[in-house]
């Protein structure tokens, strides 16, 4: 790619918007700058394209640069923690009201748990998990060795799973 026309940069938002807003919400936390952020960042490609080498996928390049933008705001003077939980749940119709609580419930405290996590296990969390990008992919977006990859992907699993076995044992009081 040399140059991008109006088209093309719509066809990536279409393509890559929900990837690139979801990732910058999962570092932030906030509706509103992942609004922002996901815009700067398709902005940013628009203006920089004669620097995308091809070296990765346009999806990981995207979600480079999203990240980038995301730790400058989380890291700028305005930025608040705010937990803000999205109800990520499957839909269906057969389901009955009770069982649609109990699966939102379960979600949200996952994603609580998730969000608990420092930032560094987090990521490569969401973007293994949810975006299912190869460990090569992951440390060329966080520009870190695959080695580090890997070593923040094992210790975000075992913390994931020590925080939902405390949650889920019951002790007699």
């Amino acid at each position: 790619m040399t140059a991008m026309d109006p088209l093309t940069l719509e066809e990536l938002m279409k393509e890559y918007g929900q990837d690139v807003w979801s990732f910058a919400y999962s570092i932030t936390k906030n509706r509103a700058m992942a609004d922002d952020i996901a815009q700067d960042a398709f902005l940013q490609a628009y203006r920089n394209l004669v620097s995308f080498r091809g070296e990765s996928s346009v999806r990981t390049w995207l979600l480079r640069i999203a990240r980038n933008i995301s730790l400058n705001y989380r890291n700028s003077a305005f930025f608040r923690r705010v937990l803000l939980i999205d109800a990520w749940t499957s839909s269906g119709s057969d389901r009955s009201a009770e069982q649609a609580f109990f699966e939102q419930e379960a979600a949200n405290d996952i994603w609580k748990h998730v969000f608990s996590l420092p930032v560094k296990q987090r990521e490569v969390l969401v973007l293994h998990a949810k975006y299912q990008l190869s460990l090569l992919e992951i440390a060329r977006i966080l520009d870190v060795p695959e080695g580090t990859v890997k070593s923040r992907l094992f210790g975000a699993r075992k913390r994931m799973s020590n925080l939902l076995k405390e949650e889920f044992t019951y002790e007699p009081v």
